[in-house]
């Protein structure tokens, strides 16, 4: 484990990097976005096909992921006006991340498929 947390803070809530990260992208919806920024759909409505995201939900989680710098909006058609998303640097650089979290969520979470 990285020394990036306080290893005592007694009295107080801990300040650490984990904790912010989460605030940005510790969130269902948002981890699920990235899944399919990084598998290469980056249409609103494919994005939420995929996820199976509220459109409400979904909106705001690009937004937050957009200013927090992780994904950038691009203008891919004017009329009618049309976007689509790409990771940034930043979101990028989560891709072992998701990795990490997929092999966990694949040994310890889902089962495995019946044989049979």
């Amino acid at each position: 484990m990285s020394q990036k947390c306080e290893s005592t803070n007694l009295g107080a809530p801990r300040v650490c990097s984990i904790a912010d990260a989460l605030d940005v992208v510790g969130e269902r919806w948002s981890l699920l976005v990235l899944r399919e920024l990084g598998f290469g759909v980056h249409r609103f409505k494919d994005i939420q096909v995929n996820t199976g995201a509220p459109r409400e939900t979904l909106a705001l989680r690009l937004r937050k992921l957009e200013e927090a710098g992780v994904i950038e909006r691009r203008r891919y058609c004017d009329r009618p006006p049309r976007d689509e998303y790409v990771l940034t640097a930043a979101g990028r650089d989560l891709a072992p991340v998701l990795i990490a979290l997929r092999v966990w969520g694949e040994r310890h979470v889902t089962p495995a498929p019946a044989v049979g």
